[in-house]
């Protein structure tokens, strides 16, 4: 073993006899979208998602599939598994199979296999004070979903949203090949603050970030103000308990950090220069630093 669970790492890496390592990792959701086939593919990226947060590339996947039998139109089915189908074959891997279960709730998503080398493997766990940190996507995706649910979003509000959430983190990983990466994890159910809370925990630091910075999806600071929050953001609070210190943001800023994000972007830590060539590559904002001290996050 490379990467176990020992620091909430985004996915397992092993190393086979031959030297080389495989990335495993495993993630389904209930429905996200509305159109059975936008799910499937919003699902597929998300799992996808952990593999890029390693160095990694996709190789493999697995359907991973609860139908509640009879209740509704196998076309449905149907264009869960193409919207699946065609993410992973965007990833450039392969779908073996799957395995299928009756439940209640539809539930859909991929277990996925990828490859690395073992010198070029991220963590969350290795930020260095100094390090400009950088997100590759807009917060707000648990908020606006919240609001559809609610018919109170506006379809510029989904559309981005449903955009972003279809996107692969590929590009953004594919970007950071040859630079001095010290640490990564995706943001996805635990919010921003959450994975870097974690990733403040694994490397011994202050992850610093400003509200200001932190990029947004249209209308999803309006919606969090007006409530539309999810009860994965109040968990999410719960988890990071005291390791979070929001002194001088918002409740609205606090709201936007701790919105469950479902494929999100990367959180990335890395020195200034290699950040800003992200930057100058349109592959992420700057939103903080990393600071010496004892391990919290911190929101400004």
């Amino acid at each position: 073993m490379v990467v176990g669970f020992q620091t909430s790492d985004d996915a397992g890496v092993v190393r086979l006899d031959s030297g080389a390592c495989l990335v495993q990792t495993l993630d389904f959701l209930t429905p996200i979208a509305d159109d059975p086939y936008t799910y499937g593919a919003i699902a597929a990226a998300n799992a996808l998602s952990d593999v890029y947060a390693m160095g990694g590339r996709p190789v493999s996947a697995l359907n991973i599939l609860c139908w509640p039998e009879g209740d509704l139109d196998e076309a449905i089915l149907t264009e869960i598994l193409k919207g699946g189908l065609d993410k992973v074959k965007e990833a450039g891997a392969v779908l073996l199979g799957g395995h299928s279960v009756k439940d209640g709730e539809l539930k859909y998503g991929l277990s996925v296999t990828g490859e690395i080398e073992e010198h070029r493997v991220w963590t969350n766990a290795g930020a260095l004070p100094g390090d400009v940190l950088v997100l590759t996507k807009a917060l707000g995706t648990g908020i606006i979903s919240t609001a559809l649910k609610r018919d109170a979003c506006s379809e510029t509000s989904w559309v981005a949203a449903e955009a972003s959430m279809l996107e692969l983190n590929r590009a953004s990983a594919e970007a950071m090949e040859g630079l001095e990466v010290h640490a990564v994890t995706d943001v996805t159910g635990f919010g921003l603050a959450g994975h870097a809370w974690e990733m403040a925990r694994g490397s011994g630091v202050v992850i610093e970030i400003e509200a200001a910075l932190m990029p947004e999806l249209p209308g999803a600071r309006d919606l969090a103000a007006a409530g539309y929050v999810t009860g994965g953001s109040r968990s999410n609070r719960a988890y990071v308990g005291a390791g979070l210190v929001a002194e001088g943001a918002s409740e609205t800023d606090l709201a936007l950090a701790l919105d469950p994000q479902t494929s999100g972007g990367l959180l990335i830590a890395l020195p200034a220069a290699d950040a800003q060539t992200l930057i100058d590559a349109k592959r992420g904002v700057a939103i903080g630093r990393v600071l010496a001290g004892e391990a919290r996050v911190t929101l400004a």
